[in-house]
């Protein structure tokens, strides 16, 4: 007959809150039947740990968030179409409203995709199709409708897109649907009807500026206002974006300086930006290619930031309209074969040609 196994004793010390796994007593059993409970994160990201958790804590477009505030507290909540770019509260949004109509339990009533997931035509007709048509229960919270959440819903095929009308209509008694997208011209006009429209513009300074202080009040972090500024002017009105650059700013360095936000995001800082505009408008061709080089390698710049914050500079410089009309249109077309792959040192000599031409054509208008 075959010997029992004899069953393994775990013992688990109460007292011991460095090591959470379970020990077996028998040495002969080591390396088996271990469970390992991994110690809770600390290294969440910023954008996730100061996420809002309510429509009154999102940071911009009050209109907006209180004019959806109001429907849900109504209990009138239509389908939602939010739309903007990245990092500006859409997603945020649906998850404060979600948290409102269902508590802690919100993640049992959403079914959220996003474009990880598969979205064809398939998934139209089963999973979405089964959530929406199951029968909810409210527990208690306030409504007992259903959210869908759609994410990056301008990445869905046409095809899962004219599905997804049908589905809306027969299950509006008990769902409600929340598409968000960058570019709402990519959703149908049929799915664009049947939603009520936001759109979220980029977030403005003040705002960008609020949040991220609330952030370094709560992590204690050493940023000096030059800092500040910096992250605020590389965020470019994504909330998302200069999260990420304090965070990782603050690993690199102890003091968050503006040289170290350009550092740590590879953009060129202002003064080099000033210093390769005088080289462009007063130095020679070769002198102009053999500076602007050696700066590029020693830095680490990429050619197209550089024509990106050069064509911001000549914004402010004082020339004829005629000229800088030509100069930024020069300028635009090398950002454009840049981005097609071509060459970066036959794109520098096309930048440094264009303002080498502007330059004769001010000459020219002065005489």
């Amino acid at each position: 007959m075959a010997e029992a196994l004899s069953p393994v004793v775990m013992d688990i010390d109460d007292n011991d809150h460095s090591n959470h796994s379970l020990k077996p007593n028998n040495k002969n059993d080591k390396g088996k039947n271990v469970v390992v409970v991994p110690p809770e994160s600390k290294a969440v990201p910023w954008v996730e740990k100061y996420r809002p958790q309510s429509l009154a804590d999102v940071a911009a477009h009050r209109d907006i968030v209180d004019t959806i505030d109001r429907l849900t507290s109504e209990n009138r909540l239509p389908h939602l179409l939010l739309y903007g770019p990245p990092g500006t509260g859409k997603t945020s949004t649906f998850l404060a409203v979600a948290r409102k109509l269902y508590g802690v339990q919100f993640h049992n009533m959403i079914l959220e995709l996003n474009a990880s997931d598969d979205r064809g035509i398939d998934v139209v007709r089963q999973q979405i199709q089964d959530f929406a048509s199951t029968q909810s229960f409210s527990f208690g919270a306030k409504s007992s409708v259903k959210l869908i959440l759609l994410d990056e819903a301008d990445a869905m095929t046409k095809d899962a897109q004219f599905a997804l009308r049908r589905v809306i209509e027969k299950y509006t008694r008990n769902t409600r649907f929340t598409l968000i997208c960058n570019h709402v011209n990519k959703i149908i006009p049929a799915l664009q009807s049947r939603c009520t429209r936001f759109r979220f513009a980029p977030l403005d300074s003040f705002h960008v500026t609020e949040r991220l202080k609330h952030v370094i009040e709560a992590e204690k972090l050493d940023l000096p206002e030059t800092g500040l500024a910096a992250l605020v002017r590389l965020s470019n009105g994504d909330m998302r974006k200069a999260l990420n650059i304090l965070q990782s700013t603050h690993m690199a360095s102890q003091q968050i300086t503006e040289e170290a936000v350009y550092m740590c995001t590879g953009n060129p800082l202002p003064k080099d930006i000033e210093q390769i505009s005088y080289w462009l408008l007063n130095e020679s061709f070769s002198e102009s290619f053999k500076r602007i080089s050696e700066m590029k390698t020693r830095k680490g710049l990429a050619l197209v930031d550089i024509v990106r914050e050069v064509t911001m500079f000549v914004f402010k410089i004082k020339m004829p309209s005629d000229v800088r009309v030509q100069l930024i249109n020069d300028l635009a077309d090398i950002e454009y074969r840049l981005s097609l792959g071509c060459n970066d040192k036959l794109q520098l000599g096309s930048l440094i040609a264009s303002f080498t031409r502007a330059r004769s054509d001010l000459v020219a208008a002065a005489k």
